[in-house]
């Protein structure tokens, strides 16, 4: 995994929110929040695997809702946060943090209702090898989030502490088709990037906002969005990832072959782990 020294260090884990999550980055926060509660749906009674949980942020959301939440990251000091996160939420005893790897999870097969993973994959060194994990210990939901190769943060990306593992949307959808998955929908957003947000206060982000989000709602804006959300459903009898409700270039459709227009609402945040046989452990990071 990339990066393990850093995102390990304590005082990454006790400033991980306070930096991305503060000022104009609560609108990332609660787009990415709105992507995981698309995803998984209502979850009261369900058993969710959350991989890179870090500091609890969707941990503890999905466990508020009445989720039996497992969160597995490689950071014990990520997961200390995670710990005093849930107890100060009340939840704690609806949620079991561990140290694990992604690439390794000690779980039975079909062992989860879903299984989520957001700011992971531009850490993985063998995303085929992590994906196919996440899919053998789910039982009907896998979604997971990546950073996109046709956006503004490839200006930036070499500055990250970590660097950033890109992608494209085909390589995305081979990545799915081979882990035995099948495509239900992909939302994609935030033409300008997280790092963009970040650096302005709440009041100042939300017009840059506005305009990202109806500028997401072109052509134009899906291909250059920063981020993609992909919802995917296990063992799906019968279907491709084109008559599962995408289109041939990897945007999600009602099912009749219409691109349906991305949601336009709220904004994220960030996870990152690793894959397999190697040493690919659960963690996050920007």
């Amino acid at each position: 995994m990339k990066g393990q020294e850093w995102y390990q260090d304590d005082s990454v884990a006790q400033e991980y929110e306070d930096k991305r999550f503060s000022g104009g980055g609560r609108l990332i926060d609660r787009r990415e929040k709105e992507a995981v509660l698309d995803a998984v749906g209502p979850v009261d009674g369900e058993r969710v695997l959350e991989i890179a949980c870090g500091t609890g942020r969707f941990t503890v959301m999905l466990a508020e809702r009445g989720a039996d939440v497992v969160g597995l990251d490689i950071s014990d000091a990520m997961l200390t946060q995670g710990r005093e996160k849930a107890r100060r939420a009340g939840v704690a005893d609806s949620i079991e943090f561990m140290r694990g790897d992604a690439g390794r999870l000690p779980f039975p097969d079909d062992h989860f209702d879903a299984v989520m993973a957001m700011r992971f994959f531009h850490l993985a060194d063998t995303p085929e090898a992590y994906l196919t994990e996440l899919a053998r210990v789910a039982r009907e939901v896998v979604f997971f989030d990546t950073f996109n190769d046709a956006s503004l943060r490839v200006v930036y990306n070499w500055a990250l502490p970590m660097g950033s593992r890109l992608y494209g949307g085909d390589e995305v959808r081979s990545l799915v088709a081979d882990a035995g998955l099948t495509l239900t929908r992909a939302d994609h957003d935030f033409v300008f990037p997280y790092g963009f947000y970040r650096k302005l206060p709440n009041a100042v982000a939300a017009p840059f906002r506005a305009v990202d989000t109806a500028l997401g709602g072109t052509g134009v804006g899906r291909r250059l969005a920063s981020v993609s959300y992909w919802t995917t459903a296990v063992d799906t009898a019968g279907e491709t990832a084109g008559e599962a409700g995408t289109s041939d270039t990897g945007e999600a459709t009602d099912g009749d072959g219409e691109t349906e227009e991305p949601e336009t609402t709220a904004d994220a945040d960030e996870t990152a782990a690793t894959a397999r046989p190697t040493s690919a452990d659960g963690g996050k990071s920007e």
